[in-house]
């Protein structure tokens, strides 16, 4: 096989790394990015083809032309909004580049493209490998979504920002939205058992003590918490939204009534007040064995690059969730870490985005030892 670090080219995946970088495309706002992909994969002979999601965006496929794939390269186009609309775009310092998207997960969707631009150049039948860039994965996942509906296939690699780590297992994920309800009236005449903020913050400050004590293993996040602005009143009403990432065995349905059942209570223990709990994303986590084809292939490739081989967990939320859920084992792999993504000062190792294409070769290139 093809040295893979004679297949690859840095400069062309540098320059496509920085174009990616310079787009901006939050999640819902992708078709800037999107058409610019189209054009490159186009350009460099890729059969690519778009996957209708709604009616503006799509995602980008490329598929083998005769049978299915035994194995899905997956990347999300999509970031999260800018921290600031004035400096999101690439810039290098040393080996790091840097910008928004360049860790989670531009470098990753790059050095996807560059391994499939490379494999396909080699000539000879195209592998069984398919590439999806999809939107989406920041809010919804319906990018993911659209792709499991039209498609199956046995296995999937996710550049998420691993640090190259392959991870195997993945957190679980719940996303909840809590309302409190209260009585406006002027503030002067204040009361703490119908303010809809008092009655918030206290049925949360249970829900968080429950979750301390009881569940030390969970990760949450009070992603967000407001309430009805209008002036010098009593506030009427209050939501606030959660994150809560559990280890892949926990027990999520458990975790989740338990939280609503603490909620509930509080609130029917003010009567003034009124409470409403609802569960807007719930994604089940998982342990894949290390065996199987695909595994086995990606030991024996860091074997052969000298890596110890050493599969962690992914501890947040992916577009892995909702793929495993249809019955897809996916393998979480890809450059930069977890850490520098959603944060200001966001970047990527550009020697780990080369690593990570010379790997995804490898796989691509592997497959048709072992189907």
């Amino acid at each position: 096989m093809t040295d893979p670090a004679a297949a690859i080219a840095p400069q062309r995946l540098k320059t496509l790394l920085r174009q990616m970088i310079d787009i901006y495309s939050p999640s819902g706002k992708e078709v800037e990015l999107l058409e610019f992909l189209h054009r490159y994969l186009k350009r460099v002979g890729l059969p690519v083809h778009r996957q209708e999601v709604d009616d503006r965006r799509y995602n980008l496929l490329v598929m083998p032309a005769t049978e299915d794939p035994q194995l899905v390269l997956i990347g999300h186009v999509d970031t999260v909004a800018a921290y600031d609309l004035d400096r999101y775009a690439a810039e290098e310092e040393g080996d790091q580049i840097r910008g928004l998207g360049a860790a989670d997960m531009k470098g990753g969707c790059a050095a996807m493209v560059e391994a499939f631009a490379a494999a396909f150049h080699q000539g000879g039948a195209p592998p069984p490998a398919a590439l999806a860039l999809v939107v989406g994965e920041e809010e919804e996942g319906d990018g993911a979504q659209r792709l499991v509906e039209e498609h199956h296939f046995p296995w999937a690699v996710i550049g998420e920002p691993t640090d190259l780590i392959p991870c195997l297992s993945h957190s679980g994920y719940l996303e909840i939205q809590v309302r409190s309800r209260g009585r406006r009236r002027h503030a002067s005449l204040a009361s703490r058992q119908e303010n809809a903020v008092e009655l918030m913050l206290h049925a949360m400050l249970e829900m968080t003590r429950y979750l301390e004590e009881r569940r030390p293993d969970v990760v949450y996040n009070i992603r967000d918490l407001f309430s009805s602005q209008a002036g010098f009143v009593v506030p009427d009403r209050c939501e606030a939204w959660l994150d809560l990432h559990l280890p892949p065995a926990a027990p999520v349905g458990e975790i989740a009534t338990d939280l609503e059942e603490i909620f509930s209570a509080y609130c029917r223990a003010h009567p003034s007040g009124e409470g409403n709990f609802r569960l807007s994303t719930v994604d089940a986590g998982y342990e894949l064995p290390e065996k199987g084809p695909v595994v086995e292939s990606l030991q024996d490739i860091y074997l052969s690059r000298g890596i110890k081989w050493k599969a962690e967990v992914f501890r947040s939320h992916s577009d892995a969730n909702q793929i495993w859920a249809a019955g897809i084992k996916p393998i979480l792999l890809g450059p930069g870490r977890l850490e520098m993504a959603h944060v200001p000062e966001e970047s990527v190792s550009f020697a780990q985005v080369c690593d990570a294409a010379e790997i995804y070769f490898t796989m691509i290139k592997s497959l048709p030892r072992f189907y």
